[in-house]
């Protein structure tokens, strides 16, 4: 009889050696596949305590496009402190759309003109980051002081942005005393009339 043999280098009728080879080869393999890294699992392994702050819907002439909640884990909101901003789309949206929109803002916000150079990276960054949205797709964007910021497509990583600067100018879409929805920032950090902006 000839001798078959598969990709892992064992004869169907090797002996012992092949099959502890496969054995220790497919071990590998189970062990890569189930320990994944807390940057790839779920936002919600970074902050397992998390809670809602506030939540509200944004519309824009009259149409309902997203619901954001804002996520703590302890206490009030501040720049200084880890927060996850979940938005749960209501309309479709092109990736295109989004990050126009969210470097239109980011740029309106900017205290000083943001460098061309600046624009083009940040840009790509959110293109990688975002997707087509339908509705009830959502992406959430967790804030990490000092380091930056990851987003995550329904619950997946999408994108790991390692820059602190980014990541605020981002978030203050939001959440910046000067956010174009003062209302909806007023819901999610739960405060009223009261400014954290910090």
């Amino acid at each position: 009889m000839s001798k078959v043999f598969v990709n892992s280098g064992l004869s169907l009728d090797g002996g012992r050696k092949g099959m502890t080879s496969l054995v220790i080869r497919l071990f590998v393999v189970v062990a890569l596949l189930t320990v994944a890294s807390p940057a790839s699992a779920d936002w919600r392994t970074s902050m397992p305590a998390a809670q809602v702050a506030g939540s509200g819907d944004f519309t824009w002439f009259s149409l309902r496009l997203y619901t954001a909640r804002l996520w703590l884990a302890s206490g009030s909101w501040s720049w200084d402190k880890p927060f996850a901003l979940e938005l749960i789309y209501h309309r479709s949206l092109s990736r295109n759309t989004l990050v126009q929109a969210s470097i239109d803002e980011i740029q309106r916000l900017a205290k000083h003109p943001l460098p061309s150079d600046t624009v083009q990276l940040w840009s790509a960054a959110m293109a990688e980051a975002f997707v087509d949205v339908r509705p009830g797709m959502n992406i959430t964007g967790l804030y990490l002081p000092g380091q930056g910021c990851r987003f995550y497509v329904d619950g997946q990583l999408s994108r790991e942005v390692t820059d602190p600067a980014f990541a605020r100018a981002f978030f203050a879409i939001w959440l910046d005393p000067e956010a174009r929805d003062a209302q909806l920032r007023e819901r999610l950090l739960g405060v009223g009339g009261r400014d954290r902006g910090g």
